[in-house]
């Protein structure tokens, strides 16, 4: 079967909005995604009827109590955790973070060392960065190839020594779409018995994710990029997180998660959260085979794994369409893989350069359209810099979601190569 993209935008209340009849063409979801109606509907729902802090004896607390495990066991189906108690909820991925890294720093010893990537977001080489010169810590950089924005895997290999203590790297690029070879990347780590985060903020909303046959020790990802309210989550192996000294207040609970999660959370968020995973086990159910398990948890993961694939082939159809008509147009450099037999290696953000224009130029010009683009370094200023790109503006970036449709694809590309005339 292949998604019903009529039943899917019905879905999402935002994509029937139009100002002045002009209907708004939502190309800006690497920033963040339009919300599902099951994400609408769950905080609604959680602030009429269950609004109330953690641990009271009254109903409310409670029934909030038990909305938040299910938050929780959702996010561990999502990412195929071993337990909900792997699961951290937090105000966003680069807050959480910055607080993991603050305690993955007690483990640290001066000269030991850490491993960036230069296609990586800020939020996972910044912390790292603060890290290494709080704990008098070495960084080692990992390079990329220029000519097709990916890894550079001979010079990670490499970087990796004996020394080395933490491994921070990108499922998918926030820039250029690229997907990384994470699990090569993470067997390489445990070989010199490394630990390794993953920031999968921007692989999350394009393919599924399995955080037990990957091995990886944390994972984070964000729920406003996969159809969710402002979120952020992190995986973390129980066994690391129990033994991992926490920062909290001295009345807070000792145990994972909820030695990590400090203060009252943001309880609707995570409720939309949990709205977040049901809408994606929804398209599972609506357009992918039927599960085989009859296990309620099994049956959702397998649900979730059912919509991921569907989204990736779509996604894929996307980029070809995507890639092929920007690349038609004169003086118009799209970055990264753009060959259209290896689309399986990128996910559908896709960023270019137009001679002549700077980014933001073009950037405006598709906003009189009410077409939503971003420009700019989205924050991996390594990629920027390592392109030469930065001082001139940085890039412009279309991002497409499996709502988009092929028509709002060719009507991007036609405003672009107007620019041209």
């Amino acid at each position: 079967m292949a998604l019903d993209l009529n039943r899917i935008r019905n879905q999402f209340p935002s994509l029937g909005v139009a100002d002045s009849e002009a209907p708004r063409l939502y190309l800006d979801n690497p920033g963040g995604t339009q919300v599902a109606r099951q994400v609408i509907d769950r905080m609604t729902h959680y602030f009429t009827y269950n609004n109330a802090n953690h641990g009271g004896a009254f109903r409310t607390s409670i029934d909030s109590d038990e909305i938040l495990h299910e938050a929780h066991a959702a996010m561990a189906d999502l990412l195929n955790a071993a337990s909900p108690d792997e699961i951290i909820f937090g105000p966003n991925m680069t807050t959480l973070t910055f607080a993991l890294s603050r305690a993955l720093g007690r483990w640290l010893k001066p000269g030991d060392e850490i491993v960036i990537t230069k296609l990586d977001h800020d939020a996972n080489v910044a912390p790292w960065l603060w890290l290494a010169e709080d704990r008098g810590a070495v960084v080692r950089w990992v390079d990329i190839h220029p000519e097709d924005c990916t890894l550079d895997m001979a010079d990670f290999e490499s970087q990796i020594t004996d020394r080395t203590k933490i491994v921070a790297c990108g499922y998918a690029s926030n820039a250029v779409g690229t997907i990384n070879d994470v699990k090569s990347v993470i067997d390489m780590a445990h070989a010199a018995k490394a630990l390794v985060f993953v920031d999968a903020v921007q692989y999350v909303p394009h393919g599924p994710v399995d955080v037990q046959a990957l091995d990886c020790d944390f994972l984070a990802c964000s729920a406003y990029k996969f159809f969710g309210p402002h979120t952020g989550t992190i995986y973390g192996k129980y066994d690391l997180l129990d033994r991992l000294p926490a920062y909290k207040v001295r009345p807070a609970e000792n145990k994972p998660p909820y030695k990590f999660e400090t203060g009252t959370q943001n309880h609707e968020g995570l409720v939309g959260t949990l709205g977040a995973v049901e809408y994606l086990a929804w398209v599972g159910e609506a357009f992918g085979k039927k599960p085989k398990n009859q296990n309620p948890k099994s049956q959702r993961r397998e649900q979730l794994e059912e919509a991921m694939r569907l989204m990736v082939d779509y996604e894929q159809e996307i980029s070809r369409r995507l890639i092929g008509g920007l690349s038609q147009i004169p003086g118009l450099k799209v970055w990264g893989i753009t060959d259209r037999n290896q689309l399986s290696r990128r996910v559908p953000t896709v960023s270019f350069t137009l001679e002549g224009w700077q980014p933001r130029q073009v950037a405006e010009k598709l906003a009189e359209r009410n077409i939503f683009v971003w420009d700019g370094n989205y924050y991996a200023l390594a990629v920027m810099e390592r392109l030469d790109l930065q001082k001139s503006g940085g890039m412009v970036r279309v991002g497409a979601a499996h709502y988009n449709t092929v028509e709002e694809i060719d009507q991007l590309v036609e405003a672009v190569r107007s620019l041209k005339k």
